[in-house]
């Protein structure tokens, strides 16, 4: 075997793709014997067992029928060759084989080499033609030396074959990875998707963590943790990287040079996107990538970049929505001075409600990414119809008469007209669809007994039922023209009593599930 060796050295040429030879030194090639004779067996693993490819053995497995042929290479569909026998159980059972695994196993890539010690009972033209098959040896024929040179020439021909089906799978997943990153509307949640998808272009499990360098207004940079899988996962709770930190120089060197590099067990990714925003992803696969793979993720980075840029001009456009919902709010309040936080900590009491609700498990079907993400804001309109209200009654100390008191609830239905018109130029929910339920809705008693429309039950809608909750608790813990503020106990017990009469039960038990962590929490002292 040794002279053998020497002679084919030229063969295996382990040098020539060096890349991939690294890729898959862990991993062994697959030869599949399937012949109802033992001696075909023993022989061909001894002539066989010291044959390398790429750095990689054989791993051998047998089976001595064409059944348990078929059961074996459903059980390894990665067998790379199958020496095949075309006599067994029955004279053409190899043959009958041959189909099964192309047609039923759908199996185009295992290199098929039929092995038979009666040619006369398989013309070799004619199954060459019939049969999709890759190599036709009668057993007389097959000397070590030329089973040695047929292995090698099929593994190289599946090799090539298995990196060309491997492109083409990687390139269909970053195109479909792509599409979906173009629907994340977080960082995070980008972040944890392109890990995801650099998992599944490699077809392995690869733990990664994605830092984000940006510069500071005072130019200085920093870096941040945004997403981290497997082993790294414990990593996102600190959140910054520090230059202490042992990925850190990985980290600084390919922000320092702008590019990525390979370099097992450590591989780094580098992306640059919009207004100086730069991305690394540090992953760590099992074995070294090969050169299809690499290229592969090359590809993918070009599409993150145009994915995160897409991103942040989503960001931008949703903050810039955000600040003109906060400058129409905050003109409806400007001319009442003791209201100017009170927006604000209607907002952020009805995200924290709004979340609390979705996690008891009620109202799923109102729930959903769109309401939470938006309902806070939308919550600073709720007051937005008083614009139409006369300073002498909103500004008024002590109650109001009834027709001052008539005249002061028509901004619920004012808020909800102008709302409800600018509604309409935007597709879908919006800050202002939902501000427009808010504003004309969170006066509505559960019992029906509120204004403007006498609304009850679930005809009110959700956004209406939470802020009519969290306005009424801030009116009453904070000083009004009318009014001074109340003890916190007190506010919350009108609340309670109030559970299925004026408010809705559900949401008045998961904002007292918020507010009973810590009250205080939820008080501007300086507007007390």
């Amino acid at each position: 075997m040794s002279d053998v060796r020497q002679e084919e050295d030229w063969l295996i040429d382990d040098t020539a793709q060096p890349a991939m030879a690294g890729a898959q030194l862990e991993r062994s090639w697959k030869v599949l014997i399937i012949d109802d004779e033992q001696d075909v067996h023993l022989v061909t693993q001894m002539a066989l067992r010291n044959l390398k490819f790429r750095g990689r053995a054989l791993e051998m497995l047998s089976a001595y029928s064409a059944s348990a042929g078929f059961e074996l290479l459903q059980q390894h569909p990665d067998a790379a060759i199958a020496l095949l026998d075309v006599v067994m159980e029955t004279d053409d059972a190899g043959l009958r084989l041959v189909q099964r695994i192309r047609q039923e196993l759908n199996n185009q890539l295992v290199r098929i080499v039929l092995r038979t010690g009666q040619p006369g009972q398989a013309p070799e033209q004619r199954v060459i033609v019939e049969y999709d098959i890759n190599d036709y040896k009668a057993k007389t024929e097959l000397t070590t030396q030329k089973l040695f040179t047929t292995v090698i020439a099929s593994l190289r021909t599946y090799e090539s074959l298995l990196t060309i089906e491997n492109s083409r799978q990687g390139l269909g997943k970053i195109l479909e990875g792509a599409a979906n990153l173009y629907q994340c509307h977080s960082l995070q949640d980008f972040a944890s998707g392109v890990l995801a998808q650099i998992s599944a272009i490699l077809n392995v499990g690869a733990d990664g963590v994605l830092c984000a360098q940006q510069r500071d207004r005072d130019n200085s940079l920093q870096r941040h943790l945004i997403a981290g899988t497997g082993q790294y996962a414990g990593l996102i709770a600190d959140g910054n990287m520090t230059d202490s930190h042992a990925l850190a120089p990985l980290m600084q060197r390919a922000f320092a040079g702008r590019r990525s590099f390979f370099e097992h067990p450590y591989d780094v990714l580098y992306i640059s996107a919009q207004k100086q925003h730069e991305f690394v992803i540090l992953f760590s696969p099992p074995w070294p990538l090969a050169e299809y793979q690499k290229d592969l993720l090359n590809v993918f980075c070009n599409r993150i970049a145009a994915a995160l840029d897409n991103l942040y001009l989503y960001q931008q456009l949703k903050a810039s929505h955000e600040a003109t919902v906060v400058a129409l709010a905050d003109l409806a309040e400007y001319r009442d001075e003791t209201t100017g936080n009170h927006i604000l900590r209607v907002q952020r009491m009805t995200d924290a409600v709004a979340h609390r609700l979705r996690a008891s498990g009620h109202f799923p079907g109102d729930l959903n990414e769109s309401f939470l993400s938006m309902v806070g804001t939308a919550a600073i309109l709720h007051d937005v119809g008083k614009v139409a209200t006369p300073d002498h009654i909103l500004l008024k100390p002590g109650k109001h008469d009834s027709e001052e008191r008539s005249i002061m609830q028509q901004h619920a239905a004012s808020g909800q007209t102008i709302l409800a018109r600018a509604a309409t130029m935007v597709d879908g929910d919006s800050y202002l669809s939902y501000g427009a339920q808010i504003a004309g809705g969170h006066h509505e008693h559960y019992d029906g007994g509120g204004y403007p429309l006498g609304l009850c039950g679930d005809a009110i809608p959700l956004a209406a039922k939470i802020v009519a909750v969290v306005d009424v608790f801030d009116a009453l813990v904070h000083r009004r023209p009318y009014k001074e503020p109340w003890p916190i106990n007190e506010a919350l017990t009108y609340i309670r009593d109030r559970a299925g009469s004026q408010f809705d039960p559900y949401v008045v038990k998961a904002f007292l599930d918020v507010v009973a962590k810590d009250p205080s929490d939820w008080i501007d002292l300086n507007g007390l």
